[in-house]
């Protein structure tokens, strides 16, 4: 951080603030605090006529590869309005029924994952501006090598595994990476 955002100064330091246990960027002209916390990125899992929809990627990163609709949450929303704002901006499918699916936690790119489970009012979708196509998938179509991320990929095998008993419990878990992958991330 090179300027505070609360006062302009040069003078932010990296330090822990007094009561904290965290390092901290912290102006020396003013003495904001400047907390960084994790972007929520929201979409959703897509289905019709158990075909899920998938969009396959107009922008950097991962640009060509196909994922579920998803994107960063806006100040003032929800994360249930962030998921159904992405899933039309990217596919221009109106979500109906969302129920919450999914949540990955993602520390090494502070992140955090959410995907809800939706249906496709009257199976109409297209391509949004971030978007080069999109297209619905039956389960045993999956273009599995051509996947853009790793919670788009652990969302999707969750979901075919819960097609096979019918239930479709909210998931939760952190996708780490190995040790050696971590330090080349820094």
């Amino acid at each position: 951080m090179k300027y505070c955002i609360e006062c302009g100064s040069e003078k932010v330091a990296l330090e822990i603030p007094e009561g904290d246990n965290r390092e901290r960027f912290v102006c020396q002209a003013c003495s904001y605090i400047h907390y960084q916390n994790p972007r929520m990125i929201c979409g959703t899992i897509p289905v019709f006529e158990d075909k899920i929809l998938l969009c396959r990627r107009a922008i950097e990163p991962r640009k060509g590869y196909w994922t579920l609709p998803a994107g960063f949450m806006e100040n003032g929303e929800t994360i249930e309005e962030a998921s159904v704002r992405e899933t039309y901006e990217e596919a221009l499918a109106v979500s109906v029924k969302p129920q919450l699916y999914s949540i990955f936690s993602l520390p090494h790119i502070n992140q955090v994952h959410i995907f809800y489970k939706c249906d496709i009012k009257d199976g109409k979708f297209g391509a949004g501006t971030e978007t080069l196509e999109s297209a619905l998938f039956s389960l045993d179509e999956i273009p599995w090598d051509e996947l853009s991320f790793r919670t788009v990929i652990q969302c999707i095998k969750h979901y075919i595994e819960d097609v096979k008993t019918g239930v479709f419990p909210v998931r939760s878990e952190s996708l780490l990476l190995p040790p050696q992958e971590l330090e080349e991330h820094k």
